[in-house]
């Protein structure tokens, strides 16, 4: 069963130091609001990849494209501001460390910052990441975590306009079904935070870190 460390939103100094090594884990998940620095660092001490997506607070990584180890934008080679070594889940089915991620990043939009949407920005791009799971599915294999940064409309966001959910991600937890959808965005402050179960997914906030073991 494929042991993740799972981060968002808020830097655990205990994490940045060589005593990080001690975690026995297969992957790193980053559900966003993190320094590409740190999650560079987590995923190079622990000699693991990296799958993420972007925050609110992020780099705007929309309009590159990789091939390798080279980065491109509008046709032209240019540097990737996300983390080296990382694996941009935001829109996209992507496999890692025996486990299968869809990911769409991002908040709510309240003002001209990056990696905002309105709610129906984000259906248009919900739309399109169960497109891309339908036609992965053919292989047989299901989603096993939905990424996002926002929770869903309702399951633990709040009503001030920073941190209100997309309503969008229940038709995309309805349409993939998967086992869980991890967040960060909505910070607890020391407040303990249930998950919440729709259906046979599993709901959680996963501002700071933690360490989750996935079935397959």
């Amino acid at each position: 069963m494929p042991k993740a460390l799972v981060v968002a939103d808020e830097v655990d100094e205990r994490l940045w130091t060589g005593a990080v090594r001690s975690l026995d884990v297969d992957l790193v998940v980053a559900a966003g609001d993190l320094p590409y620095d740190y999650l560079e660092f987590l995923a190079g001490a622990l000699d693991v990849p990296c799958v993420f997506v972007p925050g609110n607070h992020d780099p705007d990584l929309s309009g590159y494209t990789r091939y390798g180890g080279l980065s491109m934008k509008d046709g032209f080679p240019t540097e990737w501001p996300g983390p080296a070594g990382g694996i941009n889940a935001d829109g996209r089915v992507v496999d890692v460390a025996g486990l299968r991620f869809a990911g769409l990043g991002g908040s709510i939009r309240y003002n001209e910052g990056p990696n905002q949407w309105t709610q129906h920005q984000q259906s248009r791009r919900a739309r399109g990441l169960e497109w891309r799971a339908k036609w992965r599915r053919r292989d047989g294999r299901e989603i096993d975590v939905l990424l996002t940064h926002s929770p869903p409309r309702h399951l633990g966001d709040r009503e001030d306009p920073p941190h209100r959910g997309f309503a969008c991600l229940h038709r995309t937890i309805a349409t993939l079904r998967p086992r869980w959808l991890l967040h960060g965005h909505i910070h607890p402050h020391g407040e303990p935070v249930p998950d919440r179960v729709v259906g046979t997914t599993r709901v959680r906030n996963v501002v700071g870190h933690r360490i989750m073991e996935f079935s397959r």
